[in-house]
């Protein structure tokens, strides 16, 4: 993506169904699971560079005995800072345990079992040797950047089923009516973050819980068995089904309670991506199908993705089962994940990437007028890279078709001209090149935007000596949501080409609307799209067009959500895609440059999209049409902000 976004983050979870005993008898570690963890975490590094946190829950220890871990970092260096802190740990505490083993042996006259073969000594000494880890990478779109902001989520208490962990990827865009319900409770959050409210919201229906089950059992049974019996009989189901009951937003969330009781949860529009393995050994959740297949070995088959307003648990005892929480709504999974998030080695998104380039093939032989002798194609590395395989493989079967058309013509006709054969069969094929470069591996999206333009400028570099002056040079990007780095960047560096015309070709839809469900694209005025309705709204007379939509967001925001429309549709309504292109197309030229040749801007149809990536995808950030009510408030209140001159985000929560 040449103008990356702040996105989703990622969730790993790994329950171990056995003793660690067994998995060091059958992989040669007890630490097995933790190792799976920290793979399933590698695997997923692209869906979070802010920091990352892990936890972990011991079952059955004895009172007295801490059960629940946690360790988080925000530091550029994150997995590797406490994953580290975690290695380290566990080489000091071996170290201390077998010099105290030894100086028993030796005086003994007794051969002793060193701690690293010792698997119950692992799980008791060892904070991270339990049976429950779970893992987090975090990408901010809410809140601070510190360590206090990365997941999980800690609320301890000297009960086990009132301890909890919670971690997730998720946006709620209700956060304010969610606090709204703590306080009209009796409770006083104290902080802004939809991550606090949910484990707040998750903690409180779990003590409720607790206490019924407490007052139920006291005077029943002796003190000292009530802690089990808890446990045993906690429906976690419920508990989750009355803590999301006003929740408003997309989200695939896990969570550990102390008594060794785990979940893992999915938003009722399917929003947020989740898929699990269960074997006889393990279960284990990722956000990405493929960090499972590749960690665990698996066949496609072998994955399952978790259903829309379902939660998976696994009771401490290893009892597991997928219920409903909700009703389920219309699956709208983001389209994001498809074009651009996930990485590209999942057969499906593989698939549905190539498809979104080829989908593109007839607006791209419009633009170049079918000469596609005088055409070289490439691609901004490195995530456009799959769909530009689907549009060269496009592009060649319409070219094997007007051959084979032609071929046939000449044989009705009896024509065989040997000058025309040689022309078919080798003129007018698709030219691929490599063009663009990144020259260095920053991203181009960093932590603080003010020092983005000095980046960017840096970031490409491109092959000399390919393109002719008479060709067109088409380059694909998987999304165009800014176009800053292609104005400051990419299009000054390909203009030192000097073709005839530059054709810059997006996989993705026009991004016209905020997310609010995950991604970090809230505020309109930084849309390209939405810059060139606006100045097309200045050119033609239609000023009044922009005073009439701010004051009917106004009017909607004193409705229900339920009953909101989303009025920033008029700001592109008097347009057609093709005109709101053409002027996204004068607003990344480069003003500094000397290239004096055309440029085009190609953005996929919605209506393609949906045909590529054949499924109900979300299509919210392209069309305006938001998956549930909260999506209004957001996309009409980011509206305001952009007319007041008022940056954030507009599903940030203020007290």
């Amino acid at each position: 993506m040449s103008d990356p976004i702040r996105h989703e983050c990622g969730i790993a979870v790994v329950r171990l169904l056995k003793p660690l005993g067994y998995y060091h008898h059958k992989y040669g570690s007890a630490l097995w699971g933790l190792d799976k963890l920290h793979a399933l975490m590698i695997k997923q590094r692209n869906r979070g560079q802010d920091g990352m946190g892990v936890g972990c829950v011991k079952l059955n220890m004895q009172p007295g005995q801490p059960y629940m871990f946690r360790l988080r970092s925000s530091k550029s260096n994150s997995m590797e800072e406490v994953f580290g802190e975690i290695e380290d740990d566990y080489k000091t505490t071996a170290k201390q345990i077998n010099r105290e083993r030894k100086i028993t042996a030796r005086e003994r006259g007794t051969d002793y079992v060193k701690f690293e073969n010792d698997s119950e000594a692992i799980k008791n000494h060892f904070d991270y040797g339990g049976e429950v880890l779970v893992g987090h990478l975090r990408y901010g779109t809410s809140g601070s950047f510190g360590k206090a902001s990365c997941h999980p989520y800690l609320r301890r208490s000297n009960w086990p089923t009132r301890s909890l962990i919670v971690l997730g990827n998720f946006n709620m865009t209700n956060t304010r009516e969610l606090n709204d319900i703590m306080r009209r409770r009796g409770q006083h959050p104290v902080v802004d973050t939809d991550t606090q409210t949910v484990l707040e919201e998750i903690g409180f229906h779990l003590d409720e819980a607790h206490t019924s089950l407490y007052h139920d059992l006291r005077g029943k049974m002796d003190g000292i068995e009530i802690p089990a019996e808890i446990s045993r009989q906690l429906d976690v189901t419920q508990v989750i089904s009355e803590s999301a009951a006003h929740w408003d937003g997309g989200y695939a969330i896990a969570g550990t309670i102390g008594n060794g009781d785990a979940f893992v949860m999915r938003d009722p529009n399917a929003i947020r991506p989740c898929f699990y393995v269960q074997t006889d050994e393990y279960i284990a959740f990722a956000s990405e199908r493929a960090a499972l297949r590749s960690v665990f070995e698996l066949e496609e088959t072998d994955t399952h993705e978790l259903p829309a307003a379902h939660v998976a648990v696994i009771k401490s005892d290893g009892r597991f089962s997928i219920n409903s929480f909700a009703e389920p709504r219309l699956p709208t999974p983001c389209s994001f994940e498809r074009i651009y998030f996930s990485r590209g080695n999942d057969a499906s998104i593989y698939h549905d990437r190539k498809a979104l380039g080829e989908a593109l093939v007839p607006q791209l032989l419009e633009a170049v007028g079918n000469d596609l002798a005088n055409t070289v194609l490439s691609f901004v590395p490195n995530t456009a890279e799959t769909a530009y395989y689907g549009l060269m493989d496009g592009l060649r079967k319409q070219r094997r078709a007007e051959v084979k058309a032609a071929l046939l013509e000449m044989i009705q006709r009896g024509e065989f001209d040997e000058s025309k054969i040689d022309d078919l069969i080798l003129q007018n094929w698709p030219r691929s090149e490599k063009i663009a470069h990144k020259d260095i591996k920053s991203r181009t999206f960093i932590s603080q935007e003010s020092g983005r333009d000095q980046l960017v400028s840096s970031v490409y570099d491109i092959t000399y000596g390919v393109v002719k002056p008479d060709d067109h040079l088409v380059i694909v990007d998987d999304s165009i949501v800014r176009g800053t780095t292609l104005k400051q960047s990419i299009l000054r560096i390909l203009a030192r080409t000097n073709p005839r015309s530059i054709v810059v070709v997006s996989t993705a839809p026009q991004i016209r609307y905020p997310d609010c469900y995950g991604i970090d694209m809230s505020e309109l005025g930084k849309f390209i799209a939405f810059q060139a309705a606006i100045a097309l709204l200045k050119e033609t007379g239609h000023r009044d067009v922009i005073e009439h939509t701010y004051q009917n967001c106004i009017e909607e925001l004193k409705k229900p959500a339920h009953e909101q429309r989303n009025v920033v549709q008029d700001i592109y309504a008097p347009f057609t895609d093709e005109e709101i292109s053409a002027k996204i197309a004068e607003l990344v030229r480069p003003q500094s440059s000397a290239w004096k040749g055309d440029l085009r801007v190609i953005y996929q149809t919605v209506e393609n999209l949906h045909t590529a990536l054949n499924s109900n995808a979300g299509d919210w950030y392209f069309s305006g049409n938001f998956p549930t009510p909260g999506g209004y408030p957001v996309v009409n209140g980011a509206f305001i902000r952009y007319h007041e001159k008022r940056p954030g985000r507009a599903y940030d929560t203020l007290f």
